[in-house]
């Protein structure tokens, strides 16, 4: 399944664009946990942050939800700040 996909923070630095489609290579929809694991994989550095939410249209999502291929995903570094 092909996602398009927007990166905010370091993570648009480590994709090299604020938007990017990926291919997940499942079938029609896949989890949190299996999109993560397959952008991971095209995206070794995204293991070095220390940690790194998951937003399914505009909602933060557990790894046990499911990504349909019309949903709009984001990345979301941890961010610091004061």
């Amino acid at each position: 399944m092909k996602l398009k996909i927007l990166a905010f923070g370091i993570a648009k630095d480590i994709l090299g664009s604020p938007i990017k489609e990926i291919e997940t290579g499942e079938g029609a929809n896949t989890s949190v946990a299996g999109f993560k694991d397959a952008l991971e994989q095209q995206y070794p550095e995204l293991k070095k942050l220390s940690s790194y939410a998951i937003a399914v249209n505009n909602e933060y999502a557990a790894e046990d939800i499911m990504i349909n291929e019309n949903d709009e995903v984001a990345i979301i570094p941890p961010v610091s700040g004061g």
